[in-house]
């Protein structure tokens, strides 16, 4: 039966009622309203690609309508050319460009796992797939060689998501190799943070020198104390040490030795066999040992602090005067040169005189001298931010004589 859509005819303009060649109308249109009502746009939405895809799938399973077999470690994929095309410009360029593959009835991939190709293709067919710590490795590596961004990707935040301190350096390597910069930059910043724990784990054990030395240069790597990095960097090398025994000077310059608690350094450190037959660390060890008896005074890279320890260099300045210059200040303030930020400190009680003498010990400020109370000596204490008068029988012998110098003007 035939509708035709338009104004219906009148006997009169039908000719004879019983003419074959008229055609009645099922209901009147006004031409001038056509333009607007005679086109409906419809959409069934994805639901219309997915019913097709899921038919397609069906028809796989039942090799109806399969031009071309998938061969992966023996085993066959029955596929549609039609279906891997539209998906992978991989196959795409397989089989559309006149390639020996787009005539053959076989074709074998070679370099992945029959199980990443199964799941491979129940994406490919469904749009789905589940992805698993088993098989994410194998997925994405079948994904990279398909050309499917949307599952390689999917495979990368997995992985991502999966961060342990067990795992992280394993996966940054399989980032790096496959050039996920995102995920390697990822990894990299939770073993920085977790350093202490990814420490402990074999995976560690297996970094090559240029990553570990990454690592234990790094400012912002994550520590309680110093003496974790000390300890980390020797299981490495006592791991291989007929190896690692030669790159031990080159990783210890990266230990911040003089960081170490007097205490540990000379028990742990300067006790520890491989080091005593090191003579190339003795320049390492002496720079330590000169740092615990100067204290500030000795400076160099491995001085200073690592972020994570809360302890920062900072700018320290004592006293000053008002603007006009009438009135000595008591004030003492900092500003720490990394925040840009300039922090108030605890104040010298009742130390308003001028041409006093400032120096540091260690972390710590002594002031002393000065036109009024000329012979009192102030230390700050950085640790609890407070000011402690010394009296002079507790000061050492060489500090006595440099305040009555400094007392006496000269």
């Amino acid at each position: 039966m035939v509708l035709i859509l338009g104004r219906r005819l009148n006997r009169e303009d039908s000719g004879t009622r019983d003419s074959p060649a008229v055609k009645r109308k099922v209901f009147e249109v006004d031409p001038k309203s056509l333009a607007s009502q005679d086109v409906l746009d419809f959409s069934s939405g994805s639901s219309h690609s997915e019913a097709i895809l899921q038919v397609f799938n069906e028809f796989r399973d039942c090799r109806l309508f399969t031009d071309v077999v998938i061969s992966v470690q023996g085993r066959e994929f029955p596929c549609h050319r039609a279906v891997l095309s539209a998906c992978s410009s991989y196959f795409r360029a397989m089989f559309c460009n006149d390639h020996r593959e787009s005539r053959e009835m076989l074709v074998e991939i070679n370099g992945i796992l029959a199980e990443a190709m199964d799941s491979f293709l129940s994406f490919v067919y469904t749009g789905r797939v589940r992805i698993t710590t088993e098989n994410v490795q194998f997925l994405f590596e079948t994904s990279s060689l398909f050309q499917i961004a949307t599952l390689r990707d999917a495979c990368a935040k997995f992985l991502e998501d999966q961060l342990d301190p067990c795992n992280c350096l394993g996966i940054q390597r399989f980032a790096d190799a496959h050039a996920l910069k995102q995920l390697a930059s990822r990894c990299r910043s939770y073993a920085l943070a977790n350093f202490s724990e990814v420490a402990q784990h074999e995976e560690f054990l297996d970094l090559h020198r240029d990553e570990l030395e990454e690592y234990i240069s790094s400012d912002d790597l994550s520590i309680g104390k110093e003496e974790v990095v000390f300890e980390s960097v020797m299981r490495w090398v006592y791991h291989d040490v007929e190896h690692r025994r030669p790159m031990l000077k080159d990783l210890l310059h990266h230990v911040r030795l003089p960081l170490l608690h007097p205490n540990y350094f000379v028990q742990t450190v300067e006790g520890d066999q491989l080091i005593q037959n090191a003579p190339e660390c003795y320049q390492l060890l002496h720079e330590a040992r000169r740092y615990h008896v100067l204290g500030n005074e000795m400076m160099s890279p491995r001085t200073r602090p690592r972020r994570s320890t809360g302890f920062s260099e900072v700018i320290v300045v004592v006293g000053g005067c008002e603007r006009m210059g009438g009135f000595n200040l008591p004030y003492t303030e900092c500003y720490d040169p990394v925040t840009g930020e300039w922090k108030s400190l605890a104040k010298l009680p009742e130390f308003t005189k001028s041409e006093y003498a400032v120096c540091a010990l260690r972390n710590d400020i002594l002031v002393s001298g000065g036109r009024i109370n000329s012979r009192d000596v102030w230390m700050y204490n950085s640790q609890l931010n407070l000011p402690v008068l010394l009296p002079h029988t507790f000061l050492p012998a060489g500090l006595k004589e440099f305040v009555l110098k400094r007392a006496n003007g000269l």
